[in-house]
């Protein structure tokens, strides 16, 4: 099949099968008079990166009800944005959006541009997500290429390759089939069969409107595709969480730094992370060690976390700052720290 007519062929099939997704409108051939808007694709966009559509659904809920548009979310105060982005992960992506929010606002008139060069220009933007903004929101003809459009392209074309050496390659196969008309269905029509049909396991080859055509299909080799470098065996760090409640209730809390891991997030006090645990309370206090420990992943690197606790009187502490119980919530804390809490609480409640 020549190039447009596969093009053709994905977009029949999305008409038919497109997901609903709370950021998309329908395609094309079905909407009436409902344009994309440019402010949930970003969002949606921002959010997805490294994030499942499972995981994203509910914090853009909670984004949208809260900060319906850009000129709200411009407006917002860092720590409410930052404590409704708690869990999400890459936590850089909420600073970057709050800086991207109230750029557009403040530079554009709370209009995003619409070319992919002037949205390489905002913060948080780079080449994939200003693709896809400017195919979905605006309909320019941008190939726009993600893990699931990289599975597909791979198995399309039988690249054997391995990621991710392999990504200018797919890059520029997809950019073959990248249609001049409809170009934001086509990006979310890839999306799409990657990630319903063209699955990392078990693909549904029989269900695919690119069956006929795909090598890997023909060759029997696309339950093996992609195929990706060796993993680097990621390190293991160690760390001591301080959690103390005060006799009112109140948390001994700190904000971490914006700059680094989990910048500008809520968190227990603790030292730095490194080969192994670094002694260093907050305050002065009868630290009781927790039988358990916190296990958690980050993208470079595996942390086991100590947990030490203490109900505590009026002292000033060293680092960190007291948050009144009416204030604190754990919902507000990134994943790491919330299970610490999750551990803690059950001793420091029951005093």
């Amino acid at each position: 099949m020549r190039e447009v007519e596969l093009s053709d062929a994905l977009l029949g099939w999305y008409d038919a099968h497109a997901r609903v997704l709370p950021w998309r409108v329908p395609p094309m051939e079905s909407r009436v008079g409902v344009l994309p808007d440019p402010y949930h694709i970003w969002l949606s966009e921002v959010m997805l990166q490294q994030t499942t559509v499972a995981a994203v659904i509910r914090y853009f809920h909670a984004f949208t009800t809260r900060w319906p548009t850009i000129h709200d979310l411009a407006a917002a105060k860092d720590a409410e944005v930052m404590g409704e982005w708690a869990g999400l992960g890459y936590y850089a992506r909420a600073r970057n959006l709050l800086k991207c929010a109230r750029m557009v606002v403040a530079d554009h008139g709370g209009a995003f541009p619409d070319t992919r060069d002037g949205l390489l220009s905002l913060p948080g933007i780079g080449p994939y997500t200003a693709a896809a903004i400017a195919a979905i929101a605006y309909g320019h003809s941008e190939t726009v290429v993600d893990g699931n459009i990289e599975r597909v392209m791979a198995r399309l074309h039988d690249i054997h390759t391995p990621l991710p050496a392999a990504k200018p390659e797919l890059t520029a196969l997809a950019a073959t089939l990248t249609p001049q008309d409809r170009a934001g269905d086509y990006a979310q029509a890839v999306m799409d069969l990657g990630a319903t049909i063209c699955t990392p396991k078990s693909p549904a080859c029989g269900l695919c409107p690119w069956a006929k055509a795909c090598i890997a299909r023909t060759q029997g080799t696309a339950a093996d595709l992609p195929k990706r470098a060796p993993k680097i065996r990621k390190p293991t760090r160690y760390g001591i969480a301080y959690i103390a409640r005060r006799g009112d209730g109140a948390w001994l809390l700190e904000r971490r730094p914006d700059k680094g891991l989990l910048g500008g997030m809520l968190g227990w006090p603790s030292a730095e992370w490194g080969a192994k645990p670094v002694a260093q309370p907050p305050l002065k206090a009868d630290w009781q060690t927790l039988p358990a420990e916190v296990r958690h992943t980050f993208t470079h690197f595996h942390l086991r976390l100590t947990v030490q606790v203490a109900s505590v009187a009026d002292e000033t502490p060293d680092t960190g700052y007291f948050l009144p119980a009416d204030q604190f919530s754990s919902d507000d804390l990134p994943t790491v720290m919330r299970k610490a809490y999750n551990l803690a609480k059950g001793h420091l409640l029951a005093d």
